[in-house]
């Protein structure tokens, strides 16, 4: 199996290569260069293997939550890239990238920062064959509206930085141990996208989508668009 995945879902940019259970990974974090750096990393990748785009199997992407740009970006380029070598996508959560590089636990409760007193929330298990699963559905909510059975878990995300002592009260204890300084990776991307492949979660170019959960964050661009658009055509 042969897999390539990409992620700009937040600050940090990377992209990693499967190669029948190898590894290899490009990561830094850089906020504002992600698409300076993002095809450079893939490139580099591919020549160090010695391996063309159109010989791998497939492509995943980190399909967000997350940075409402970064997404653009990541899902601009695997879309280009999946259309140009007639490749399947794996779309992977980025929540679910963090619950399974930096849980320990069977149960994580994975919380983003999503600014204005909300996070990206997800609650994960770890299944019989270490990959993680959401129970329920992931969300964008208030801390103290999060929904999370009553069980001992990890608390993984960046929300547990901003929002440690909100998240921390209303969980009553259920956290054991938390990991907040952490960013999502292009080399879990590609172990879970490996994982999809094999479960039959891919999707066509055009139906490689990102998911911001923030429906308001995704129509404000929209509408700004539009109104450029109108302002030009009036002119």
């Amino acid at each position: 199996m042969k897999l390539l995945a990409i992620d700009t879902s937040t600050q940090a940019c990377s992209a990693a290569l499967w190669i029948d259970g190898e590894i290899h990974q490009r990561f830094e974090i850089t906020p504002k260069a992600h698409t300076k750096l993002l095809l450079p990393m893939v490139d580099s990748l591919l020549k160090e293997a010695d391996i063309k785009l159109t010989q791998l199997d497939a492509l995943a992407f980190g399909c967000g939550p997350g940075s409402f740009t970064g997404l653009r970006i990541a899902t601009g380029v695997v879309q280009g890239l999946a259309f140009g070598a007639d490749l399947p996508v794996v779309p992977v959560s980025t929540l679910a990238a963090l619950a399974q590089q930096y849980s320990t636990m069977p149960l994580s409760f994975v919380a983003m920062d999503a600014r204005i007193g909300e996070v990206f929330w997800g609650v994960y298990e770890r299944n019989v064959d270490g990959f993680v699963e959401v129970i329920g559905e992931e969300v964008v909510a208030h801390v103290n509206d999060l929904i999370f059975p009553l069980r001992h878990a990890a608390g993984v995300g960046s929300g547990w930085a901003v929002y440690e002592n909100e998240l921390s009260a209303h969980t009553q204890g259920w956290v054991l141990e938390i990991e907040h300084d952490v960013l999502p990776q292009a080399s879990t991307i590609a172990t879970l996208g490996v994982h999809g492949f094999h479960q039959g979660r891919v999707v066509c170019a055009e139906d490689a989508q990102p998911v911001y959960l923030r429906d308001k964050v995704a129509q404000t661009e929209i509408e700004r668009k539009n109104a450029k658009l109108n302002v030009k055509n009036t002119r």
